[in-house]
């Protein structure tokens, strides 16, 4: 599970910010969503199952998804698809003279196998300045590996072969180096990383052959995507996977040239299968019963129910195996009931027993409830006078001299400009200043 991330100096964050997953000592106004949305692990831990990112357009928002989506897909690759003299992909705050020269920060706590670990770096967009790995077997953190400009340092207790420093190039990762050479402790780490996925709510072109596959090839996960349709009032009563060849399944009005490009490609490819989905409706007569079934292509279907359904698949591929899915912009195309049924499968003992995570980024204000969140799944992202985006919990908040209560009408508050992050000019310390004014005369 994931317990914190921080990046500092990325695209519109100039400072380090965090975002924990770390339950607040705080309780809800319904005690179920206590229950519900958090997960002890010790005496000492308790994790959030869920969080919501708001904020105005161009507030950075985007740019918290894009910096754990560089971390990774850096820490995953950039042993074997970066070339010794290639770029590293990373963007720092531009609109300051002195951050614009200096490294960028990124840092991830996250449990595995019910052991703490913490991983970061700092690095720009030529090479990696600073490394680090340290876990917690007992009660004390302890050092695997450091990496500086002296060289890197490597702990007993990291499982992997010391020669790998000497492999490791300056535009990649010593772990990802490590990993690559069977480091055991290396390769434990990436497979976290690689447990959990970054999506799109705007595009469903990332996940929809992944829901396809599953449909097609394995039972139980079609059971549990049906399951999750057939529950969600869309009137589907079946989904149906057509394996057809790639080859057929060009537009008509394909440009010639166009064509013959494709089907040569297509040729080369050892693998000329692919999945179309289909989905199944009840036909009625005059009397409104049952009268046949009949199928619609997906592309019939409206945009909302072919995004909730080609989403499905990751959605319960994490839930089943107990993962971390982050997800901007997910309200776009679904109702906000559709949105809070996904969120509340995470939200749940029932259907979230093996606690996977859900992270997103939304513009959804009907989603501001306390019969959904805790406050501390709750968070914004607002841009200063300097243009540089700052992370707030809705617990750090305060309107007036008190702290946000558990019966606040969140999403009230928030259009009002009680909690920031909306476009508003004036920074969010002026805007409650002013409301609180307005409501004291």
């Amino acid at each position: 599970m994931l317990i914190e991330f921080t990046v500092g100096n990325f695209r519109s964050f100039k400072e380090p910010v965090t975002l924990s997953m770390v339950a607040a000592k705080l309780k809800a106004r319904d005690p179920k969503v206590n229950q519900n949305n958090t997960v002890v692990i010790n005496d000492k831990l308790t994790l959030l199952t869920s969080a919501a990112i708001y904020g105005a357009n161009a507030s950075g928002k985007s740019n918290l998804i894009k910096a754990l989506a560089f971390m990774h897909t850096y820490v995953l690759k950039s042993s074997i698809a970066m070339q010794a003299d290639e770029e590293i992909g990373i963007t720092p705050f531009l609109l300051n003279t002195e951050t614009a020269k200096i490294p960028s920060f990124f840092e991830i706590v996250f449990l595995l196998n019910d052991i703490t670990y913490r991983y970061g770096f700092e690095a720009d967009k030529n090479k990696v300045f600073t490394e680090w790995l340290f876990y917690v077997p007992r009660k004390q953190e302890v050092r695997l590996f450091v990496r500086d400009e002296n060289g890197i340092v490597i702990s007993r207790e990291f499982k992997g072969d010391k020669a790998t420093k000497k492999l490791t190039r300056p535009n990649a990762l010593f772990l990802s180096v490590a990993a690559q050479f069977n480091s055991e402790t290396a390769k434990d780490v990436l497979g976290w990383f690689r447990s959990f996925g970054i999506i799109s709510g705007l595009d469903d072109r990332s996940y929809a052959g992944f829901t396809a596959y599953k449909i097609s090839e394995d039972a139980v996960y079609r059971e549990e995507i049906l399951n999750f349709i057939r529950g969600s009032d869309v009137d589907i009563n079946d989904v149906i996977a057509e394996k057809v060849k790639k080859s057929e399944r060009l537009p008509k009005n394909m440009p010639k040239e166009l064509k013959d490009l494709v089907l040569k490609e297509l040729k080369s490819d050892s693998d000329d299968k692919g999945v179309i989905l289909k989905t199944s409706h009840t036909q009625r007569n005059s009397d409104g019963k049952p009268a046949a079934a009949i199928v619609f292509n997906l592309d019939e279907e409206s945009e909302g129910t072919k995004k909730l359904l080609l989403l499905s698949g990751p959605i319960i591929d994490v839930l089943q195996n107990g993962n971390l899915i982050i997800i901007d912009e997910i309200e776009a195309r679904l109702h906000t009931h559709l949105t809070r049924k996904l969120i509340r499968l995470f939200n749940s003992q029932v259907t979230n027993p093996k606690h996977a995570q859900l992270i997103f980024a939304t513009h959804d204000t009907n989603l501001l409830s306390n019969k959904l969140f805790r406050r501390d799944q709750i968070w914004f992202v607002e841009k200063d006078q300097f243009s540089a985006s700052h992370l707030y919990s809705l617990v750090e908040i305060k309107v007036g001299e008190s702290k946000v209560r558990n019966d606040a009408t969140y999403e009230d508050d928030y259009l009002q400009g009680r909690y920031g992050a909306i476009p508003l000019l004036g920074e969010m310390r002026k805007v409650i200043l002013d409301l609180n004014q307005e409501s004291d005369q």
